[in-house]
């Protein structure tokens, strides 16, 4: 007779670990998962999923524009917000319910409620004890607020997917892929948009030549930038908000959104009781297996701050059900993972940056190129497109690609394969390109610049 009540006992019903639930039960073990909110997590509910949706939306706005240099006679356009988020809420909901068919099928209990630790191996949910040979920390991550006056009068992601309005006239503080892409949306939508960032560039840890190409772009896209400020304090008058800068200047705005930085959803969870002590992010210590600290209990996902994308919280559970409970031991390998911006134009990118590659191998052999992409010939649109490689010297490997461009997710996937087969920049020399087409260029980049480790 088993010990415990599961074998498993998985904490959040995000991506990793409702995969984490799937395998282990496939596995042959009694599994359940508590959500306090709903299945799907932050991806399906309030990220990559219906951020994704609003962005094809505020595009349509842009092609309408641009259509005119291609001919076409199109009459003033308005855009119905409700209808959008109507449609929005009716796709997330149509996948929640995906996610509750995938477990149910799996055998896994879904049990809804907040839940916390307890013990090594006991959790409480709704003043409800459960026991579990393992447990699992799959919690995710939240929006983080800056600490100024007035803060509590700022809406975050989670809010925007749930307002019943767009606003007029909206102020973004922050610089990172959540402002850029809530950005271009609004922008797109109609909105006046401003961006108020600390730093002197947008996108921190991306390349260096990435950060300053985007920082171009939104701005040409009449996103008003405020870089290098800091914002002190916010403040209501009547009907609108003010957004008070360190500069002096005062910005009047209908919504001011805060977008600097999420942090792993660890309050509360009960860790401290198990002797596991959380980083000064909030994040979770693990090993290559997603272990912690205490014996049987593991996280996967952002509550670790690893790498914080869907793919590889994925990844992750995957891999902790095939080591636990398939008797395959296997690390998440997180070297070479692509991955994208969703702002208008997209930042894409796989493999290191310029400084991170000089730095790691010394000399680097750095091919770039900017051009107005052909679609802006007829648009008249201000509007420029980067592509960059980056080969070690000593091997030719290429070890860095990164584009800013429509559509780059997509063409970088079939970079990132690349990548993860050690191609060469011969390799890519010889590879015909698709004419007429922004990927082309990567196959054509010629000229090369070296760059080298900075001495300090």
């Amino acid at each position: 007779m088993n010990a415990y009540d599961f074998d498993l006992f998985v904490i959040g019903g995000g991506s990793g670990g409702v995969r984490a639930s799937r395998i282990a039960a496939g596995y042959g073990a009694k599994v359940a998962v508590a959500e306090e909110y709903r299945l799907g997590g932050t991806c399906v509910i309030r990220g990559c999923v219906p951020k994704k949706l609003l962005m094809y939306a505020s595009q349509f706005g842009m092609a309408l524009e641009d259509s005119k240099g291609f001919g076409w006679q199109v009459p003033q356009a308005s855009h119905e917000w409700e209808s959008l988020i109507r449609a929005k809420d009716a796709e997330v909901d149509r996948l929640e319910h995906v996610y509750e068919g995938l477990l149910g099928s799996a055998g896994v209990k879904v049990i809804k409620g907040k839940a916390t630790i307890v013990g090594p191996h006991e959790v409480c949910v709704n003043e409800m004890s459960f026991t579990a040979d393992h447990i699992l920390v799959a919690s995710g991550s939240k929006p983080e607020m800056p600490r100024i006056p007035g803060a509590e009068l700022m809406v975050t992601s989670n809010d925007i997917l749930a307002m019943e309005h767009a606003p007029k006239r909206i102020a973004i503080v922050g610089g990172g892929y959540i402002a850029c892409e809530f950005a271009g949306i609004f922008k797109g939508l109609g909105s006046r948009v401003w961006m108020v960032h600390r730093g002197r560039r947008l996108l921190r840890g991306f390349d260096e030549e990435v950060r300053e190409h985007i920082g171009s772009e939104l701005a040409a896209n009449d996103i008003q930038m405020r870089l290098a400020s800091t914002v002190v304090a916010v403040g209501r008058k009547q009907d609108a908000y003010q957004l008070y800068l360190e500069s002096g200047e005062i910005l009047e705005v209908d919504l001011v959104m805060a977008a600097t930085g999420r942090r792993p959803n660890t309050d509360g969870l009960g860790l401290e009781r198990v002797g596991v002590q959380v980083d000064a992010r909030g994040a979770v210590p693990v090993d290559g297996y997603s272990r912690t600290s205490c014996d049987h209990l593991y996280a996967v996902g952002d509550v670790t701050n690893r790498l914080n994308l869907t793919p590889v919280a994925i990844q992750e559970g995957h891999a902790f059900a095939d080591t636990v409970f398939g008797n395959k031991p296997r690390r998440t390998d997180h070297d070479g993972v692509p991955f994208a911006v969703f702002s208008q134009p997209q930042v894409a990118a796989v493999g290191l940056t310029e400084e991170e590659a000089r730095e790691r191998h010394g000399a680097v052999r750095v091919y770039s190129s900017g051009f107005g992409p052909m679609r802006a010939t007829l648009s008249g649109r201000n509007e420029r497109v980067l592509v960059k490689l980056i080969a070690q010297a000593a091997t030719d490997r290429i070890v860095g690609a990164h584009v800013v461009a429509a559509d780059a997710a997509e063409i970088i996937q079939g970079i990132a394969i690349a990548l993860k087969a050690g191609a060469t920049k011969a390799d890519f020399d010889a590879t015909l390109g698709v004419h007429p087409s922004v990927a082309e260029e990567f196959v054509t980049l010629k000229k090369a610049r070296y760059s080298t480790r900075q001495e300090s």
